[in-house]
């Protein structure tokens, strides 16, 4: 039992235990926890009132700051209200030295309340800036804190003395410097010019009365270390006087400064006061004058013609664009020129619209500003003019630039007239968006790269093509340097012939059009190039040159001529079948008032009663050729036998271009190595410049002008582009559905990399300038394609084959036809040289220098010249981009852009639509189908009728030899030869040719 009871006590004993044990441990737990309670408390709670009050200080100093910056309206009251108190101190100021008579004065008691009223103003405002202020330390030092320590005590201690010092009271005359934010705050001050005035006057104004004030305080009271008294009594106007005869450098010396503070100072504020002085004054007076002269608005006066130009208005552009327009405005109604600039014009743009102030006016503005707008009279304008940056680095920026000023003209008013200048074809594509934009009322679109490259394109298959629409279309005829050398003074004729419209008379309708251009050549010595078709019910129209028999003309057609005058072409409207059809002299022609048209013989019958009394047993009169076809028989002859060969042509989904599944770049790219490299022949050859930064040029539209659809299969010659890889990778996704097309990675300035592509055997080759300018002179922005040019001429074969017969003296010469595109037409020169320095070269050629002559250079002036003509006769234009694009409409220019600019499969592979079957130009030689036995009776006039007859070809220009010796076979453009002008074996002449007729077939 005792071993029992020995246990039970044990456990007992080991419970108690226990339990003092887990009353220790809570008694311990509770007071450690509250331990640590009070002083995690203790410690927290500081900590959490002061990052409160640190909270509460920021909110605090970000509400003054938003407040004294005036981002509030609270704050604009509170900095205006600062402001005008300044102003009412500073008029205290100003009453204090009129009342004063001694430096130490009694006041009345009112304006020393009133003062002591500003300045606990400004003391409270002071405050607020210190607390709002990031840098404490800096904030000592601005100059409005300042201005307060100088002023804000001495007012308090006068206030406590009953008594008043003026001191350095007239350092409130620097609060004035808050003019000009102030001006802003209330909406005074909105454009540039206005703010910069403002800012100058201010400083101006302050400097000053500041300095005024300073030498009336000093000569008033003199040097405190000089007994006696070295002061004398100037009144606050004289030291106005003597500040602003300091500033200007005058110094008339009736007022001079005594002590020696007031001549130290005079001595450190004549440098500053100078520099004040003699720049703010000049420019504050060139921006009132300027606002006065360039800010006003244009008086609309009824019934007073005036465009307005805008965009990119520059000396250069100016100066093109007067010379162009006003050339063409001689003889009508004056036209008044309102130029919109963004800048003010520079001195020598300023001389330029002095010396044309009978024309020109400028105003200073934006098309993007609704109130420049306004002020320009946009609304009443015949038409707006957007001058386009040619040489622009950045040209993307710049056409979207001129759209947007398109996008403003035409929402506020979008009756207004609208020819733009575009830089990239591809740019286009934003304009059929823009509200208001309609080509069909006159809105245009003169697009630098689409011409340009059509026109080299062209002048590839036709070389001289671009001097000869050169000259129809924009300049006279250079005949001094043909008068030099030519014999025959009849291709001297000063006759400005040019492209122009008239309606034709009502008596063509129901006829083809190569019974109206036989017609109008014969009878009204006039050359018909096309006509404007009308159809559908919304006024669609489209530009037909030299169309097929199948389609008739319609009542009011309008008819595109070369003439020399419109009163020539105006006889097309005058014709009546009636009266006229008898009269031989063209001049006599006139408008006439008969009511017999519908008794007259038709023209068809005429026009066989002409044919037969020209043949007789059944031979064709002279005039005449062997193997006469009608009209309709030339159109549709032949075709036939091509239907197996377009049976395997693709087109594009518009049926303009010859199409292919996209070649990739690897296939599409030459090098030495290439077996096809060497079998390159007859090719066409286009030297690049640009890297992998440069912008792109666009060689789609060099490449869719020789890719047209109404070009024969086998007529498209191979394209080899040479340049940086780099460059044609970028622009090979817009061309790699082109056929027959090659790449070829080096540079024209390599006669490695010409050898390679078979530079000697190309048909043509084409230099195209980078977009890049790399040089600010304009001599040198065009030094690699002229580089390239005389590298090309270099390697020219010379094949003496003269001397195989034993003659030594006469090489004959092989050219390479090139056409170097120029940024700058006056780099010509470097150009225009013979080839060789040889003095078996006679003199004469060097006539091959003038682009004029022989047609290898385009210049972008051509294109400059554009911009006058389209506002004067748009359809000219459109006739003119039908010309060098083959037939690119400004409807199907839409299209095209809707599909991205990117051409796409015809699914149905229709060959013998509208769009294909439309002329194309050529340069033909004279075939012996066109002459007769006895050569030297052929005249240009027989020529004419006899192509036209045959093979339904319009003939509207030579390319003739110039006279010999000749070696290298240079030759010159006549535009629209005179009727009787003897026609050579050796002429070539510029057709526009069927679509159905090879041009390298024999005509």
């Amino acid at each position: 039992m005792s071993i029992l009871e020995g246990q039970d006590q044990a456990v007992k004993e080991a419970e108690e235990e226990e339990g003092r044990t887990k009353l220790a441990r809570y008694a311990y737990g509770f007071s450690i926890q509250k331990i640590w309670m009070k002083k995690d408390k203790d410690v927290w709670w500081p900590h959490k009132r002061k990052q409160s009050s640190v909270y509460w200080i920021r909110v605090f100093s970000t509400q003054v700051e938003m407040m004294l910056s005036a981002q509030t309206s609270m704050g604009c009251v509170l900095v205006i209200l600062v402001f005008l108190l300044n102003i009412g101190a500073l008029i205290i100021y100003f009453v204090n030295l009129a009342e004063a008579e001694e430096f130490k004065i009694s006041f009345p008691d009112s304006i020393l309340y009133v003062d002591a009223g500003f300045n606990a103003f400004f003391l409270l405002y002071f405050g607020l800036r210190f607390v709002a202020a990031d840098d404490k330390l800096r904030f000592w030092l601005e100059l409005n804190s300042l201005v307060d320590f100088f002023t804000i005590p001495p007012v308090f201690v006068s206030y406590y003395l009953k008594r008043n010092w003026l001191g350095l009271r007239f350092l409130r005359a620097l609060r004035l410097l808050e003019l000009p934010r102030i001006l802003q705050f209330l909406r005074i001050t909105k454009n540039n010019y206005s703010i910069k005035l403002s800012k100058l006057f201010a400083i101006f104004i302050s400097t000053w009365l500041t300095a005024a004030g300073f030498i009336h305080l000093v000569e008033n009271h003199g040097d405190p270390w000089v007994q006696p008294a070295n002061s004398q009594s100037l009144s606050y106007f004289k030291c106005m006087y003597l500040v602003m005869m300091t500033m200007s450098t005058v110094g008339y010396g009736d007022v001079v400064v005594q002590t020696t503070l007031g001549r130290t100072f005079v001595i450190f504020f004549i440098i500053g006061g100078l520099v004040l002085f003699a720049n703010f004054i000049p420019e504050v007076v060139e921006i009132v004058e300027s606002h006065k002269n360039y800010k006003s608005s244009y008086e609309v006066v009824s019934g007073k013609n005036y465009i307005v130009v805008c965009g990119n208005i520059t000396l250069e552009s100016v100066t093109t664009f007067l010379r162009d327009f006003l050339l063409r405005d001689k003889g009508n109604v004056c036209t008044e020129i309102l130029f919109l600039g963004e800048s003010l014009p520079s001195l020598e743009l300023e001389a330029v619209f002095k010396c044309y102030s009978a024309y020109t006016t400028f105003f200073y503005g934006s098309a993007l500003n609704s109130e420049d707008l306004k002020r320009v009279g946009m609304e009443s304008a015949n038409a707006c003019l957007i001058l386009a940056d040619v040489h622009s680095p950045q040209p993307y920026t710049e056409d979207t630039s001129n759209i947007m000023r398109v996008l403003s003209i035409k929402n506020h008013y979008p009756n207004t007239r609208v020819i733009l200048q575009i830089i990239q074809s591809c740019n286009k594509v934003y304009l059929p968006n823009i509200p208001g934009w309609d080509w069909r009322t006159g809105d245009s679109i003169v697009c630098f790269a689409e011409l340009k490259l059509g026109f080299i394109a062209q002048s590839c298959l036709v070389p001289g093509l671009s001097t000869l629409l050169t000259n129809l279309f924009i300049v006279k005829e250079d005949t001094e340097t043909k008068r030099k050398y030519l014999k025959d003074k009849k291709l001297l004729e000063d006759k400005d012939y040019k492209v122009m419209t008239s309606q034709l008379s009502n008596d063509f309708a129901d006829m083809t059009f190569i019974e109206v251009c036989r017609l109008c050549f014969l009878k009204l010595n006039l050359v018909l190039l096309g006509i404007e078709l009308k159809f559908g019910s919304q006024g669609e129209s489209t530009i037909l040159i030299n169309p097929s028999a199948q389609i008739k003309l319609h009542q009011n057609t309008m008819g595109f001529f070369i003439a020399h005058s419109l009163a020539e072409v105006k006889r097309a409207q005058f014709y009546c079948k009636a009266c006229h059809s008898d009269i031989q002299d063209p001049e006599q022609i006139e408008k006439c008032q008969c009511k017999s048209r519908l008794y007259s013989k038709s023209f068809s019958e005429k026009l066989k009663f002409y044919r037969e009394s020209h043949v007789s047993d059944g031979e064709p009169a002279k005039s005449r050729s062997l193997g006469v076809l009608p009209p309709q028989s030339s159109v549709t002859g032949g075709f036939d036998g091509q239907e197996e060969e377009n049976s395997r042509v693709i087109l594009d989904l518009t049926g303009m271009f010859h199409w292919c599944d996209a070649v990739p770049l690897q296939e599409a790219l030459l090098n030495c190595k290439d077996q096809a490299a060497p079998n390159l022949k007859d090719h066409i050859l286009v030297c690049i410049f640009g890297n992998g930064n440069s912008p792109l040029i666009g060689l789609q539209d060099f490449v869719m002008p020789l890719r047209a659809s109404n070009f024969i299969y086998h007529e498209l010659k191979d394209i080899v582009f040479l340049g940086s890889l780099e460059y044609l990778q970028r622009e090979w996704k817009f061309i790699q559905n082109f056929p027959k097309l090659w790449l070829f990675s080096g540079s024209a300035l390599s006669c490695a990399d010409l050898r390679a592509v078979n530079v000697q055997d190309c048909a043509a080759c084409a230099i195209l300038s980078s977009n890049i300018t790399v040089s600010s002179s304009p001599s040198l922005v065009d030094t690699e394609s002229i580089l390239a040019t005389l590298n090309i001429r270099s390697m020219q074969d010379a094949v003496f084959r003269a001397r195989a017969l034993g003659n030594q003296s006469q090489p004959c010469y092989k050219r390479i036809p090139i056409t170097t595109e120029l940024k700058s037409s006056a780099n010509a020169q470097f150009i225009n040289q013979a080839p060789s320095g040889s003095s078996e070269i006679p003199e004469q050629d060097q006539l091959f220098t003038t682009g004029a002559g022989t047609g290898t250079i385009f210049s972008d002036s051509f294109l400059n010249s554009l911009l006058s003509m389209t506002y004067y006769n748009y359809h000219i234009l459109a006739l003119l981009q039908t010309l060098v694009t083959s037939g690119t409409s400004p409807a199907l220019g839409e299209q095209l852009l809707e599909e991205g600019s990117r051409l796409h499969r015809n699914p149905d592979n229709m060959i013998h639509n509208a769009s294909q079957v439309r002329c194309k130009l050529a340069l033909l030689p004279l075939s012996k189908r066109l002459l007769t036995d006895v050569v030297q009776e052929d005249c240009f006039g027989d020529i004419y009728c006899r192509a036209l007859d045959l093979f339904g070809i319009l003939c509207f220009g030579l390319y003739r030899l110039m006279e010999e010796p000749n070696p290298y076979k240079n030759r010159f453009v006549i535009a629209r030869p005179a009727s009787d002008l003897k026609m050579l074996s050796t002429d070539l002449l510029f057709c526009v040719v069927p679509f159905n007729i090879a041009t390298t077939d024999d005509l």
